[in-house]
């Protein structure tokens, strides 16, 4: 199993030295990836996040990050496709070439139309633009004169210089809706929910399990980022967290797998939607999801970002090493 860190490149605590200090710590400490979000108008979850607007672009972050650190996977958790595919391969190729074959693409349609309306593609299926910008970061990474044609991008004759150092970027897919484990399993190499219950993410694995058995491609590499809080006590731990709001925007989820009474209730309920408490308790929530078949977690300390050194020392120092 390898272990992630949501970076604070977004809201009030975004700052250079807490990401590329935070990334070198997080490289020190055994640490296997660090992960950013994407987004061009933000607007802050009210439930997990303060109102700042405050958002460092992805991949610019990542790049950064890439010439501090040697080893740690890059990852998007997830990019969202309002850039052409042509520019993003030309910012992929260019960043291989500048910190190594170390990135992972996760990539997802997005949870706000206005970012869409914003640069006139509001009118655009946004899964199509996904799957749009899957077939063509691949065809670039290793083809030249690149003829494509399909209901979002058209072009010809075009090659993307320089391709990426080790061949295609992994592609996942972001998202938790039965929907999108689906289609990671059709035609992604990963398949990466947010707050998604224990019980969904076993669900969406036996369907990909399923999918895959039938048109014989690997099943993706199953990954998570889960909001988290560690603290030397379970109590100390859930000071910070909003369980509230995270009740509240369970509920409110269309495809969540429930817990027997119907409704997300306690802080119990939101088993594999938060990771709280010291570090014994953080360990045994990860043996769970690596029982439900999670490869990759990612710890998101958005409600920590205020002791983001603290909350990588914890984790690395006593967490990591009873999971290795």
């Amino acid at each position: 199993m390898k272990f992630g860190l949501l970076l604070p490149h977004f809201g009030e605590y975004a700052s250079g030295d807490r990401i590329l200090r935070g990334s070198q710590l997080a490289e020190e400490l055994g640490f296997d990836s660090v992960w950013v979000r994407d987004h061009l108008v933000f607007e802050p979850h009210g439930e997990m996040e303060s109102p700042n607007r405050e958002f460092y672009d992805a991949l610019t972050t990542l790049t950064a990050i890439g010439a501090v650190t040697s080893r740690i996977q890059l990852g998007t958790g997830s990019l969202i496709p309002f850039r052409h595919p042509l520019t993003t391969a030309l910012q992929l190729g260019t960043m291989t070439q500048l910190v190594g074959d170390r990135l992972i693409l996760g990539f997802g349609a997005g949870t706000y139309q206005h970012e869409f309306d914003a640069i006139g593609w509001g009118d655009r299926d946004r899964v199509s633009l996904v799957r749009s910008n899957a077939e063509i970061l691949r065809r670039v990474a290793v083809e030249n004169d690149v003829a494509y044609s399909d209901e979002n991008f058209t072009f010809s004759g075009v090659t993307i210089e320089p391709k990426p150092v080790g061949g295609p970027v992994p592609f996942w897919y972001c998202g938790a809706t039965p929907r999108s484990a689906r289609l990671a399993a059709e035609w992604a190499d990963g398949w990466m929910p947010g707050r998604i219950s224990l019980g969904g993410i076993a669900q969406r694995v036996e369907s990909m399990r399923s999918i895959v058995a039938q048109n014989g491609r690997p099943l993706p590499t199953v990954a998570v980022i889960p909001p988290t809080s560690v603290e030397s006590t379970r109590e100390e731990a859930l000071k910070d967290v909003n369980v509230p709001g995270l009740l509240a925007w369970a509920n409110k989820a269309k495809f969540a797998v429930k817990p027997a009474s119907g409704r997300f209730e306690t802080v119990e309920d939101l088993e594999g939607q938060l990771i709280v408490g010291s570090p014994a308790d953080i360990v045994d929530e990860v043996k769970k999801f690596e029982a439900a078949g999670v490869e990759h977690l990612v710890f998101d300390f958005r409600f920590k970002f205020h002791r983001w050194f603290e909350q990588i020392e914890l984790l690395g120092t006593e967490v990591l090493p009873a999971l290795r």
